[in-house]
């Protein structure tokens, strides 16, 4: 036996003793692919590999491109877990058979219902909110519904990013889990009618729009004005105070969320380091880690959340199984596109 491995040895035997260490140390590696880009992970992926010993091997790219280059590598895949961002895109590696269900009460326990794929063939580790952003000058009565972004009294004042955003997709694909197709197309076709301006950029230049005054209200997901909150977002956070905002459907379903979320794969070489870094995102540290460092919201209760997210305050989240946001996906783009939704 080498010292390393005696080492590991005897702090697995102390872990078991004192309980002062949440993983006993493990021998292995484990390969990660992953669309997350934020800087902060690093923090998250070290302190793993110092609690467990187990070496985190990562390929980071686009999610969808990540996702097929899983279905050519087939069996011989080296890939362990698929941590990405969106129900959608999660759904899209699910519907590949690209995962495998994971026992494990921990995780079970730990994250909600809603978070979990029916089959515990991914979970969820922190969420972020599609919210309503307005004009305080220009916006005496927000929309307080995501039906009121429809309503003809807002024409020409909303800014929001494209159809094919996914996005955009889940949104649509929630309201036909919730209302039905005819509902939802009725939805689509109000928004789009309401439009400010002809769909373009990401949620962060929704937000610019309002500060610029090309639009008075903007649909964005919760993380993208937190992080103007933390720190300085060009053509934003200057003006910041500009910008209020509503957390949609309080007194319906509740506001629609989405995920970061992983998943084991099917033909993971590693399953039980895979299945230890789940039940680790799901820790106290990670879950701090994981959900500011985007500046979204924690999944696990009591889990703290950071200044910024806090700043928004609580609200009521939709309940919707995220399931759901995948399998109604082809039917919203469907919509979009019938509307002329661009």
């Amino acid at each position: 036996m080498t010292l390393a491995k005696a080492a590991m040895v005897a702090l697995a035997a102390a872990t078991a003793l004192t309980g002062t260490v949440s993983m006993a140390m493990a021998d292995g590696e484990l390969n990660l692919y992953s669309s997350r880009h934020y800087d902060t992970d690093e923090k998250l992926y070290s302190d793993f590999e110092e609690q467990t010993g187990i070496k985190i091997n990562r390929i980071e790219g686009n999610a969808d491109e990540l996702i097929e280059r899983l279905k050519s590598e087939g069996a011989n895949s080296p890939a362990d877990v698929l941590l990405t961002v969106d129900a959608g895109r999660i759904w899209r590696a699910e519907s590949a058979d690209l995962l495998a269900p994971v026992e494990s009460e921990e995780l079970e326990n730990k994250i909600p219902a809603a978070l979990q794929h029916p089959d515990n063939k991914w979970f969820g580790f922190s969420t972020r909110a599609r919210m309503v952003f307005y004009s305080k000058d220009r916006v005496s009565e927000p929309p307080q519904t995501y039906a009121d972004l429809a309503d003809p009294k807002y024409k020409g004042q909303i800014c929001a990013r494209s159809s094919s955003n996914i996005y955009m997709l889940s949104l649509l694909a929630s309201q036909i889990a919730h209302n039905g197709e005819e509902a939802a197309t009725e939805f689509a076709q109000g928004l789009k009618d309401n439009l400010a301006r002809d769909p373009q950029g990401g949620d962060t230049d929704q937000l610019r729009g309002i500060v610029s005054g090309e639009c008075d209200i903007a649909v964005a997901n919760s993380y993208y004005f937190a992080r103007a909150i933390r720190t300085d977002v060009e053509n934003l956070s200057a003006d910041i105070d500009q910008i209020g905002w509503v957390f949609p459907d309080q007194d319906g379903n509740g506001t629609h969320v989405n995920v970061s979320a992983a998943g084991l794969l099917k033909n993971a070489p590693n399953k039980e380091n895979a299945v230890k870094f789940l039940e680790y995102l799901a820790s106290d540290s990670a879950q701090q880690y994981f959900a500011a460092g985007n500046d979204e919201f924690p999944v696990v209760e009591g889990a703290e959340r950071s200044a910024s997210v806090t700043e928004l305050g609580e609200f009521k989240a939709d309940e919707l199984n995220l399931s759901k946001l995948g399998e109604n996906q082809a039917k919203a783009q469907e919509i979009y596109n019938a509307v002329g939704y661009k």
